[in-house]
């Protein structure tokens, strides 16, 4: 099966808004989506009470914690906590350039997943921009290790993940999950995956500052008898893989541009996926950067490598 990719860059039609809470913070935040230029990429906008119209992209170098979730930032300072949600459904409907504007420093985590952002989105409509898209282009083989745990980049005519993981819980056990990531496949089968935990943690977690807004709304919670107490149950029989695969797509979202490869996994996270990236990135001879070259408006194109400037965000 052959590349399907835009050849051109795009943004929001118009503005979107949404409000909700932060599920480590446990406050009240509102972000809006606003159309951007070209090769703006995305950019998160302070419009809280102090330090107002900070922005902060949405890049690997500006990660400053993975702990628990992805932070751009400094932890202690000016930062935003939580992104991986937001940035997995603006890399799985192909949105290149957005500002948005927040007012806090945590994005909401709405019910766990990122359907939400998926709809706001939609209602904002997507725009084609009239440059084209740069994308990198994995061209070998590059793999980190962590104790039990890996990650690797592969060379592959598309952009893949594959993300298997191994809890010690029989409500979660052994899952795998591997897909060719476009739009259509996004939305069905990785957009509406939530987040989880286990009932164990959360005193712990309360304790040190994190999970304050947690709850079977916006989580999957996993019990002492190791059943999943939610009500509900599960969106997918193999929920919890799809959303670590959701967690992965929005973490790798921070290259500064889509790459084209296979990212696999194996008990993977923020932490390692971050490592991943940047190990992937500082090496120059691991990938290229290239645009489709389309001759003319038939179904033949090709990806040619090109200069990158020297401004690039994925140069660390």
């Amino acid at each position: 099966m052959g590349i399907n990719l835009h050849d051109y860059q795009t943004t929001v039609k118009s503005c979107a808004t949404l409000s909700g809470i932060g599920v480590h913070s446990g406050k009240p935040v509102t972000i809006r989506f606003n159309p951007a230029e070209p090769d703006t990429g995305v950019v998160f906008v302070y419009t809280g009470e102090h330090g107002a119209g900070r922005q902060l992209p949405a890049l690997v170098s500006e990660v400053g914690a993975t702990a628990l979730c992805t932070v751009l930032g400094e932890p202690s300072g000016f930062h935003v906590a939580t992104v991986e949600h937001l940035m997995a459904a603006l890399l799985g409907l192909g949105i290149d350039n957005v500002l948005i504007e927040i007012d806090g420093n945590e994005v909401p985590v709405m019910d766990g997943s990122a359907a939400m952002f998926v709809d706001a989105i939609d209602q904002a409509g997507i725009e084609t921009l009239d440059v084209k898209r740069r994308y990198i282009r994995v061209v070998k083989p590059v793999r980190i290790d962590s104790g039990a745990s890996w990650a690797e980049f592969r060379p592959y005519r598309g952009t893949r993940f594959e993300v298997e993981i191994d809890f010690d819980s029989p409500a979660i056990g052994r899952q795998a999950f591997a897909a060719d990531i476009d739009p259509v496949s996004f939305r069905k089968d990785m957009a509406r995956a939530r987040t989880f935990g286990f009932m164990r943690d959360v005193e712990r977690l309360w304790a040190g500052g994190y999970a304050l807004g947690s709850s079977l709304e916006n989580s999957i919670v996993i019990g002492d008898d190791n059943h999943v107490i939610n009500m509900e149950g599960l969106r997918y029989s193999d929920e919890f893989v799809r959303h670590k695969t959701l967690d992965a797509m929005g973490d790798l979202a921070l290259a500064g541009a889509r790459f084209i490869g296979c990212f696999k996994s194996f008990r993977g996270g923020h932490r390692l996926n971050a490592a991943a990236l940047r190990h992937l990135l500082s090496d120059p001879t691991a990938f290229e950067i290239v645009e489709t070259n389309r001759r003319s408006r038939g179904r033949g194109a090709e990806m040619i490598a090109v200069n990158a400037p020297v401004y690039a965000p994925w140069v660390l």
